[in-house]
């Protein structure tokens, strides 16, 4: 009764690290990274769909990302998307079939400020774990006040929600590490 109560904690826990790393690969660096293009959708065929859907992606340098469409014809809707989306980087179509996007460098001060929102966005994942062991310390509680475990195992359980919340709370850290230290690299 108390693994399910983990387990469920646990596959939450994971749930909200996987959305926090996405968020973080979709924060620009001044590097070019095919991953910010996750949101841009393309109508295409009267269906709007995802960018990767409809051409090739690529980094030919650090700071150009290279956008082929399968389709030539999708040229055109794919510079329409990334001109409607929040990006803020004009797509340059040479005419030969190619789109291609230039970051743009960071100043210092935009870097600092990236940094804090950062660590914003890690702290309320961080909270969100804490609420994760909270609720699961709270049902494994109640199961003991219920008489349905015995209280040596409602404690231990009880060790194991507050490992698995550290565990991952850790890797939120490091997952932020990492991307303070790409931010940071010019």
């Amino acid at each position: 009764m108390t693994d399910q109560i983990i387990t469920g904690a646990e596959s939450n826990m994971k749930a909200k690290l996987d959305k926090l790393k996405q968020e973080l690969s979709q924060v620009r660096t001044g590097r070019a990274n095919p991953q910010i293009l996750e949101g841009v959708k393309v109508e295409y065929f009267g269906q709007m769909v995802p960018m990767k859907q409809v051409a090739a992606i690529s980094v030919p340098e650090a700071r150009t990302l290279e956008i082929r469409p399968w389709d030539p014809t999708a040229l055109k809707a794919i510079e329409t998307a990334i001109q409607k989306s929040d990006l803020k980087i004009p797509p340059q179509n040479d005419g030969s079939g190619v789109i291609r996007l230039t970051m743009p460098t960071m100043t210092e001060e935009r870097r600092k400020e990236m940094v804090k929102l950062l660590g914003k966005t890690a702290e309320e994942a961080r909270v969100a774990m804490r609420n994760e062991r909270r609720d699961a310390i709270e049902k494994i509680k109640k199961l003991e006040k219920e008489r349905k475990v015995a209280e040596d195992a409602s404690k231990k359980e009880q060790s194991r929600a507050s490992g698995l919340t550290d565990a991952y709370i850790k890797k939120i850290d490091e997952a932020l590490a990492i991307k303070e230290k790409e931010l940071s690299t010019v």
